[in-house]
Protein backbone atom coordinates (compact mmCIF):
# COMPACT_ATOMS: atom_id res chain seq x y z
CA UNK A 1 0.00 0.00 0.00
CA UNK A 2 1.42 3.37 -0.99
CA UNK A 3 1.97 6.36 1.25
CA UNK A 4 -0.61 8.17 -0.86
CA UNK A 5 -3.33 5.64 0.01
CA UNK A 6 -2.36 5.67 3.69
CA UNK A 7 -2.66 9.46 3.66
CA UNK A 8 -6.13 9.24 2.09
CA UNK A 9 -7.29 6.84 4.80
CA UNK A 10 -5.85 9.05 7.53
CA UNK A 11 -7.62 12.09 6.09
CA UNK A 12 -10.92 10.24 5.64
CA UNK A 13 -10.73 9.05 9.26
CA UNK A 14 -10.11 12.56 10.52
CA UNK A 15 -12.25 14.68 8.20
CA UNK A 16 -14.91 12.19 7.02
CA UNK A 17 -14.71 13.34 3.42
CA UNK A 18 -12.68 13.01 0.23
CA UNK A 19 -13.12 14.21 -3.33
CA UNK A 20 -14.85 11.93 -5.84
CA UNK A 21 -11.51 11.31 -7.56
CA UNK A 22 -9.96 10.33 -4.22
CA UNK A 23 -12.83 7.95 -3.41
CA UNK A 24 -12.34 6.29 -6.80
CA UNK A 25 -8.61 6.00 -6.14
CA UNK A 26 -9.18 4.46 -2.70
CA UNK A 27 -11.75 1.86 -3.76
CA UNK A 28 -9.49 0.58 -6.54
CA UNK A 29 -6.78 -0.29 -4.00
CA UNK A 30 -7.77 -3.63 -2.39
CA UNK A 31 -4.63 -3.53 -0.23
CA UNK A 32 -6.28 -0.70 1.71
CA UNK A 33 -9.01 -2.97 3.10
CA UNK A 34 -7.29 -4.07 6.36
CA UNK A 35 -6.43 -0.52 7.40
CA UNK A 36 -9.89 0.74 6.44
CA UNK A 37 -11.51 -2.04 8.44
CA UNK A 38 -9.40 -1.33 11.52
CA UNK A 39 -10.24 2.37 11.41
CA UNK A 40 -13.93 1.69 10.77
CA UNK A 41 -14.22 -0.66 13.76
CA UNK A 42 -12.52 1.92 15.97
CA UNK A 43 -14.94 4.62 14.76
CA UNK A 44 -17.99 2.45 15.38
CA UNK A 45 -16.81 1.25 18.81
CA UNK A 46 -16.33 4.85 19.91
CA UNK A 47 -20.07 5.45 19.39
CA UNK A 48 -21.84 2.08 19.68
CA UNK A 49 -19.37 -0.10 21.58
CA UNK A 50 -19.84 -3.82 20.89
CA UNK A 51 -23.60 -3.50 20.31
CA UNK A 52 -25.18 -4.97 17.20
CA UNK A 53 -28.76 -3.84 16.63
CA UNK A 54 -31.47 -6.15 15.33
CA UNK A 55 -34.36 -5.26 13.07
CA UNK A 56 -37.24 -7.68 12.65
CA UNK A 57 -37.88 -7.85 8.91
CA UNK A 58 -41.43 -8.52 7.70
CA UNK A 59 -41.69 -8.96 3.93
CA UNK A 60 -45.32 -7.99 3.49
CA UNK A 61 -45.81 -8.44 -0.27
CA UNK A 62 -43.90 -9.57 -3.34
CA UNK A 63 -46.36 -7.88 -5.71
CA UNK A 64 -44.71 -4.96 -7.48
CA UNK A 65 -45.78 -2.60 -10.23
CA UNK A 66 -42.16 -1.87 -11.17
CA UNK A 67 -39.95 -3.70 -13.63
CA UNK A 68 -36.44 -3.01 -12.31
CA UNK A 69 -34.00 -4.96 -14.45
CA UNK A 70 -32.16 -6.54 -11.49
CA UNK A 71 -35.08 -7.60 -9.29
CA UNK A 72 -36.55 -11.07 -9.02
CA UNK A 73 -40.03 -9.79 -8.10
CA UNK A 74 -40.22 -7.42 -11.10
CA UNK A 75 -43.66 -7.37 -12.66
CA UNK A 76 -42.46 -9.11 -15.85
CA UNK A 77 -41.40 -12.23 -13.96
CA UNK A 78 -44.38 -14.50 -14.50
CA UNK A 79 -42.84 -17.39 -12.57
CA UNK A 80 -43.17 -15.75 -9.16
CA UNK A 81 -45.81 -17.12 -6.79
CA UNK A 82 -47.23 -13.81 -5.62
CA UNK A 83 -48.45 -13.21 -2.06
CA UNK A 84 -49.62 -10.42 0.19
CA UNK A 85 -49.81 -10.58 3.99
CA UNK A 86 -52.99 -9.43 5.68
CA UNK A 87 -52.86 -6.84 8.48
CA UNK A 88 -53.56 -9.66 10.93
CA UNK A 89 -50.62 -11.70 9.60
CA UNK A 90 -48.32 -8.69 9.83
CA UNK A 91 -49.37 -8.02 13.42
CA UNK A 92 -48.83 -11.69 14.27
CA UNK A 93 -45.25 -11.44 12.93
CA UNK A 94 -44.66 -8.37 15.09
CA UNK A 95 -46.16 -10.13 18.11
CA UNK A 96 -43.79 -13.05 17.67
CA UNK A 97 -40.86 -10.70 17.10
CA UNK A 98 -41.63 -8.70 20.22
CA UNK A 99 -41.50 -11.88 22.25
CA UNK A 100 -38.08 -12.62 20.77
CA UNK A 101 -36.74 -9.22 21.81
CA UNK A 102 -37.14 -7.15 18.66
CA UNK A 103 -37.91 -3.48 19.22
CA UNK A 104 -37.78 -2.35 15.59
CA UNK A 105 -39.94 -3.81 12.86
CA UNK A 106 -39.15 -3.26 9.20
CA UNK A 107 -42.08 -3.67 6.82
CA UNK A 108 -40.66 -4.22 3.35
CA UNK A 109 -42.46 -4.98 0.13
CA UNK A 110 -42.85 -4.39 -3.55
CA UNK A 111 -44.78 -1.36 -4.74
CA UNK A 112 -48.14 -3.08 -4.29
CA UNK A 113 -51.16 -0.86 -5.02
CA UNK A 114 -53.14 -2.70 -2.32
CA UNK A 115 -51.12 -0.93 0.36
CA UNK A 116 -52.81 2.44 0.07
CA UNK A 117 -52.15 5.13 2.64
CA UNK A 118 -55.28 4.11 4.53
CA UNK A 119 -54.26 0.44 4.68
CA UNK A 120 -50.64 1.09 5.58
CA UNK A 121 -51.46 3.81 8.13
CA UNK A 122 -53.84 1.38 9.80
CA UNK A 123 -51.12 -1.26 10.11
CA UNK A 124 -48.51 1.24 11.36
CA UNK A 125 -50.97 2.63 13.90
CA UNK A 126 -51.88 -0.84 15.14
CA UNK A 127 -48.24 -1.83 15.65
CA UNK A 128 -47.46 1.42 17.50
CA UNK A 129 -50.55 1.03 19.68
CA UNK A 130 -49.72 -2.55 20.62
CA UNK A 131 -45.96 -2.03 20.98
CA UNK A 132 -45.43 1.64 21.93
CA UNK A 133 -41.78 1.08 22.85
CA UNK A 134 -40.94 -0.08 19.30
CA UNK A 135 -39.84 1.74 16.17
CA UNK A 136 -41.52 1.11 12.84
CA UNK A 137 -39.46 1.28 9.68
CA UNK A 138 -41.04 1.20 6.22
CA UNK A 139 -39.41 0.14 2.97
CA UNK A 140 -42.27 0.46 0.51
CA UNK A 141 -40.68 2.31 -2.38
CA UNK A 142 -41.53 5.57 -4.07
CA UNK A 143 -44.65 7.39 -2.88
CA UNK A 144 -45.91 10.96 -2.93
CA UNK A 145 -44.84 13.49 -0.32
CA UNK A 146 -48.40 13.53 1.04
CA UNK A 147 -48.26 9.74 1.42
CA UNK A 148 -44.96 9.90 3.29
CA UNK A 149 -46.40 12.60 5.55
CA UNK A 150 -49.50 10.54 6.35
CA UNK A 151 -47.40 7.49 7.21
CA UNK A 152 -45.14 9.60 9.42
CA UNK A 153 -48.16 11.08 11.19
CA UNK A 154 -49.48 7.53 11.73
CA UNK A 155 -46.32 6.65 13.64
CA UNK A 156 -43.68 5.46 11.15
CA UNK A 157 -40.25 6.42 12.46
CA UNK A 158 -37.88 5.43 9.68
CA UNK A 159 -37.96 4.88 5.94
CA UNK A 160 -35.54 2.87 3.84
CA UNK A 161 -35.27 3.73 0.15
CA UNK A 162 -32.10 2.67 -1.62
CA UNK A 163 -31.01 5.29 -4.10
CA UNK A 164 -29.35 2.39 -6.04
CA UNK A 165 -26.88 4.75 -7.73
CA UNK A 166 -26.13 8.47 -7.49
CA UNK A 167 -25.38 8.61 -11.22
CA UNK A 168 -28.44 9.43 -13.36
CA UNK A 169 -27.15 7.68 -16.48
CA UNK A 170 -26.32 4.55 -14.48
CA UNK A 171 -29.79 4.66 -12.86
CA UNK A 172 -31.38 4.66 -16.31
CA UNK A 173 -29.49 1.49 -17.26
CA UNK A 174 -30.81 -0.37 -14.20
CA UNK A 175 -34.48 0.68 -14.43
CA UNK A 176 -37.27 0.83 -16.99
CA UNK A 177 -37.96 4.16 -18.74
CA UNK A 178 -40.99 4.98 -16.57
CA UNK A 179 -38.77 5.14 -13.47
CA UNK A 180 -36.91 8.36 -12.83
CA UNK A 181 -33.66 9.15 -11.01
CA UNK A 182 -35.08 12.62 -10.34
CA UNK A 183 -38.11 11.15 -8.62
CA UNK A 184 -36.00 8.78 -6.50
CA UNK A 185 -33.97 11.71 -5.24
CA UNK A 186 -37.16 13.73 -4.68
CA UNK A 187 -38.46 10.93 -2.47
CA UNK A 188 -35.31 10.93 -0.34
CA UNK A 189 -35.45 14.71 0.08
CA UNK A 190 -39.13 14.59 1.04
CA UNK A 191 -38.48 11.90 3.63
CA UNK A 192 -35.68 13.93 5.18
CA UNK A 193 -37.72 17.13 5.26
CA UNK A 194 -40.74 15.41 6.84
CA UNK A 195 -38.59 14.19 9.72
CA UNK A 196 -38.00 10.48 9.15
CA UNK A 197 -34.76 8.77 10.01
CA UNK A 198 -33.83 8.02 6.40
CA UNK A 199 -31.94 5.11 4.88
CA UNK A 200 -30.46 5.03 1.39
CA UNK A 201 -28.01 2.58 -0.21
CA UNK A 202 -26.85 0.76 -3.31
CA UNK A 203 -25.83 -2.59 -4.75
CA UNK A 204 -22.10 -3.30 -4.96
CA UNK A 205 -21.09 -4.68 -8.33
CA UNK A 206 -24.33 -3.85 -10.13
CA UNK A 207 -24.21 -3.98 -13.94
CA UNK A 208 -22.43 -1.00 -15.53
CA UNK A 209 -21.08 0.18 -12.17
CA UNK A 210 -17.61 1.76 -12.30
CA UNK A 211 -15.21 3.21 -9.74
CA UNK A 212 -16.54 6.58 -10.85
CA UNK A 213 -20.19 5.73 -10.16
CA UNK A 214 -19.24 4.23 -6.79
CA UNK A 215 -17.36 7.42 -5.97
CA UNK A 216 -20.54 9.35 -6.75
CA UNK A 217 -22.43 7.08 -4.34
CA UNK A 218 -19.92 7.76 -1.60
CA UNK A 219 -20.05 11.51 -2.22
CA UNK A 220 -23.85 11.39 -2.05
CA UNK A 221 -23.71 9.57 1.30
CA UNK A 222 -21.17 12.10 2.53
CA UNK A 223 -23.43 15.05 1.69
CA UNK A 224 -26.88 13.53 2.39
CA UNK A 225 -25.79 12.00 5.70
CA UNK A 226 -28.46 9.29 5.98
CA UNK A 227 -29.23 7.85 9.39
CA UNK A 228 -29.05 4.39 7.78
CA UNK A 229 -27.25 3.05 4.74
CA UNK A 230 -27.93 -0.37 3.26
CA UNK A 231 -25.38 -1.79 0.85
CA UNK A 232 -24.90 -5.35 -0.25
CA UNK A 233 -23.44 -7.25 -3.17
CA UNK A 234 -25.42 -7.42 -6.38
CA UNK A 235 -26.61 -11.01 -6.76
CA UNK A 236 -28.27 -11.86 -10.09
CA UNK A 237 -31.69 -13.42 -10.33
CA UNK A 238 -32.03 -15.93 -13.14
CA UNK A 239 -35.38 -14.56 -14.36
CA UNK A 240 -34.18 -10.99 -15.00
CA UNK A 241 -32.31 -9.31 -17.88
CA UNK A 242 -29.20 -9.36 -15.66
CA UNK A 243 -29.46 -13.05 -14.83
CA UNK A 244 -26.12 -13.88 -16.44
CA UNK A 245 -24.16 -11.02 -14.88
CA UNK A 246 -21.47 -11.70 -12.28
CA UNK A 247 -22.26 -11.05 -8.64
CA UNK A 248 -20.62 -8.31 -6.63
CA UNK A 249 -17.66 -9.39 -4.57
CA UNK A 250 -17.32 -9.88 -0.86
CA UNK A 251 -14.06 -7.94 -0.73
CA UNK A 252 -15.37 -4.82 -2.39
CA UNK A 253 -18.55 -4.84 -0.30
CA UNK A 254 -16.57 -5.07 2.93
CA UNK A 255 -14.25 -2.28 1.83
CA UNK A 256 -17.19 -0.02 1.03
CA UNK A 257 -18.80 -0.77 4.41
CA UNK A 258 -15.59 0.42 6.06
CA UNK A 259 -15.41 3.55 3.93
CA UNK A 260 -19.05 4.45 4.66
CA UNK A 261 -18.42 4.03 8.39
CA UNK A 262 -15.49 6.47 8.14
CA UNK A 263 -17.54 8.94 6.09
CA UNK A 264 -20.39 8.90 8.58
CA UNK A 265 -19.23 7.34 11.89
CA UNK A 266 -22.67 7.22 13.53
CA UNK A 267 -24.54 5.70 10.58
CA UNK A 268 -26.63 2.58 11.20
CA UNK A 269 -25.04 0.13 8.77
CA UNK A 270 -26.48 -3.36 8.17
CA UNK A 271 -24.54 -6.53 7.48
CA UNK A 272 -27.08 -7.71 4.94
CA UNK A 273 -28.63 -11.05 4.10
CA UNK A 274 -27.04 -10.69 0.65
CA UNK A 275 -23.61 -10.70 2.32
CA UNK A 276 -24.55 -13.90 4.11
CA UNK A 277 -25.70 -15.34 0.80
CA UNK A 278 -22.39 -14.89 -1.03
CA UNK A 279 -20.25 -16.09 1.90
CA UNK A 280 -21.09 -18.39 4.85
CA UNK A 281 -19.67 -15.83 7.29
CA UNK A 282 -20.64 -12.78 5.29
CA UNK A 283 -22.63 -11.10 8.03
CA UNK A 284 -19.90 -11.64 10.61
CA UNK A 285 -17.34 -10.23 8.18
CA UNK A 286 -19.62 -7.26 7.61
CA UNK A 287 -19.70 -6.50 11.34
CA UNK A 288 -15.91 -6.84 11.48
CA UNK A 289 -15.67 -4.32 8.62
CA UNK A 290 -17.72 -1.68 10.46
CA UNK A 291 -21.41 -2.65 10.20
CA UNK A 292 -23.60 -2.68 13.32
CA UNK A 293 -27.09 -3.89 12.29
CA UNK A 294 -28.52 -7.30 11.35
CA UNK A 295 -32.04 -7.96 10.10
CA UNK A 296 -33.42 -11.42 10.89
CA UNK A 297 -36.52 -12.43 8.96
CA UNK A 298 -39.84 -12.52 10.83
CA UNK A 299 -41.93 -13.26 7.74
CA UNK A 300 -44.02 -16.45 7.77
CA UNK A 301 -41.83 -19.31 6.57
CA UNK A 302 -44.43 -20.22 3.97
CA UNK A 303 -43.79 -17.06 1.94
CA UNK A 304 -40.07 -16.41 2.45
CA UNK A 305 -38.96 -18.24 -0.67
CA UNK A 306 -41.38 -16.16 -2.74
CA UNK A 307 -39.68 -12.90 -1.67
CA UNK A 308 -36.77 -13.71 -3.93
CA UNK A 309 -35.08 -10.49 -5.02
CA UNK A 310 -32.02 -12.54 -6.03
CA UNK A 311 -31.08 -16.21 -6.32
CA UNK A 312 -30.16 -18.50 -3.39
CA UNK A 313 -31.28 -16.21 -0.57
CA UNK A 314 -30.41 -17.68 2.83
CA UNK A 315 -32.67 -18.37 5.85
CA UNK A 316 -35.82 -18.96 3.81
CA UNK A 317 -36.77 -22.02 5.86
CA UNK A 318 -35.77 -20.94 9.36
CA UNK A 319 -38.29 -20.16 12.06
CA UNK A 320 -38.03 -16.63 13.48
CA UNK A 321 -36.62 -17.91 16.76
CA UNK A 322 -33.98 -19.91 14.86
CA UNK A 323 -32.91 -16.76 12.98
CA UNK A 324 -32.63 -14.80 16.23
CA UNK A 325 -30.73 -17.50 18.10
CA UNK A 326 -28.41 -18.21 15.19
CA UNK A 327 -27.44 -14.56 14.80
CA UNK A 328 -27.00 -14.15 18.55
CA UNK A 329 -24.53 -17.04 18.56
CA UNK A 330 -22.74 -15.78 15.48
CA UNK A 331 -22.29 -12.32 16.96
CA UNK A 332 -21.04 -13.67 20.30
CA UNK A 333 -18.51 -15.81 18.46
CA UNK A 334 -16.86 -12.68 17.05
CA UNK A 335 -16.99 -10.67 20.27
CA UNK A 336 -20.21 -8.69 19.75
CA UNK A 337 -23.65 -8.78 21.34
CA UNK A 338 -27.15 -8.40 20.00
CA UNK A 339 -28.95 -5.74 22.00
CA UNK A 340 -32.65 -5.54 22.79
CA UNK A 341 -33.72 -1.96 22.12
CA UNK A 342 -34.87 0.27 19.27
CA UNK A 343 -31.29 0.80 18.10
CA UNK A 344 -31.70 4.49 17.41
CA UNK A 345 -29.27 6.58 15.40
CA UNK A 346 -26.84 8.42 17.67
CA UNK A 347 -25.86 11.99 16.94
CA UNK A 348 -22.29 13.01 17.61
Amino acid sequence: MTERIIALIERLSAEHRLSEAEYAELITCPEAAPMLSERAVDARRAIYGDAVYTRGLIEISNICKNDCLYCGIRRSNGDVARYRLSPEEILACAEEGYGLGFRTFVMQGGEDAHFTDDVLCGIVGAIKARFPDCAVTLSMGERSRDSYQRLFDAGADRYLLRHETADAAHYARLHPPEMSFTNRMRCLRDLREIGYQVGCGFMVGSPFQTPGTLAEDLKFIETFKPEMCGIGPFIPHHATPFGDRPAGTLGQTLMLLSIIRLIHPSVLLPATTALGTIHPRGRELGILAGANVVMPNLSPTGVRKQYELYDNKICTGDESAQCRQCLDRRMRDIGYRLVVDRGDFKTI
